[in-house]
């Protein structure tokens, strides 16, 4: 595989979950467990971030660190800024965007999305998991791709309930978006050089952005059972999965 860094935002402040990258997960920080799955693969890993409390965790664990405490609209725009400051001259060739608040990512799903993206020729390559159940298809919270599983291509996304299915009997067959980012760096200068977009703007999903600029996003399939960490809710959620798997130990 050509040359690449992982990059993880990290910021403290967040409207529903303050300091959630610090929140201790069966005796580690959140941001730990998601660094070191990352770290799992050889890249080079990153945490970047505006707070002193999570560099010093960051540090605290010998994981590497990069401020930048511009205030940003996204993790996306976090992770522009440490790329064209710090990491433009390193001849980097794609930048993979991982959010702090996935500790059930593991090393393997973000190996399957490199060699993915490295055998197609898309600018952005991300993951989606399928999915039969109701209460997910309805959760607006969760984000739906419209997803080619013969091409692996994503044409769209949305909160909304697709594909519908006008047989109200039938078992909806969907594909949940997973916020991960594999960026050419390229697409990643493009898409931060652009305003918000239109469905961007109404949907509140910047990944909405890069499919009305033209950029070719394509998804690999994860099977693996991811719970990202928006509440104290959610972080109840994963500690019992993990400890359920017998993750509780560093592994």
């Amino acid at each position: 595989m050509n040359e690449g860094v992982i990059l993880i935002p990290a910021r403290f402040e967040s409207s529903r979950f303050p300091g959630k990258p610090l929140v201790p997960l069966n005796g580690r920080p959140l941001i730990q467990w998601v660094f070191e799955n990352c770290q799992e693969i050889g890249f080079r890993t990153i945490v970047v971030t505006d707070h002193d409390l999570i560099e010093k965790a960051v540090l605290s664990f010998n994981g590497e660190v990069l401020r930048v405490n511009d205030a940003v609209v996204s993790g996306t725009e976090r992770i522009n800024l440490a790329f064209q400051r710090f990491l433009k001259e390193k001849k980097i060739q794609w930048v993979l965007n991982v959010q702090g608040d996935e500790p059930m990512l593991k090393g393997s799903d973000i190996k399957r999305l490199l060699e993915f993206h490295h055998k197609n020729q898309f600018d952005i390559s991300t993951l989606v998991r399928k999915r039969t159940d109701l209460e997910g298809y309805h959760n607006a919270n969760l984000v739906k791709a419209i997803y080619s599983p013969n091409s692996g291509k994503c044409h769209f996304f949305t909160r909304s309930p697709v594909p519908y299915y006008r047989n109200p009997t039938s078992t909806p067959e969907w594909f949940q978006h997973v916020g991960v980012y594999l960026y050419t760096t390229q697409a990643l200068e493009k898409f931060c050089q652009s305003a918000i977009s239109f469905y961007e703007s109404k949907e509140m999903l910047e990944q909405l952005r890069a499919i009305e600029l033209g950029l070719n996003m394509g998804a690999e399939i994860v099977t693996t059972e991811l719970q990202g960490v928006d509440s104290p809710e959610d972080l109840k959620l994963v500690e019992k999965y993990l400890q359920g798997a017998g993750r509780g130990q560093k592994h």
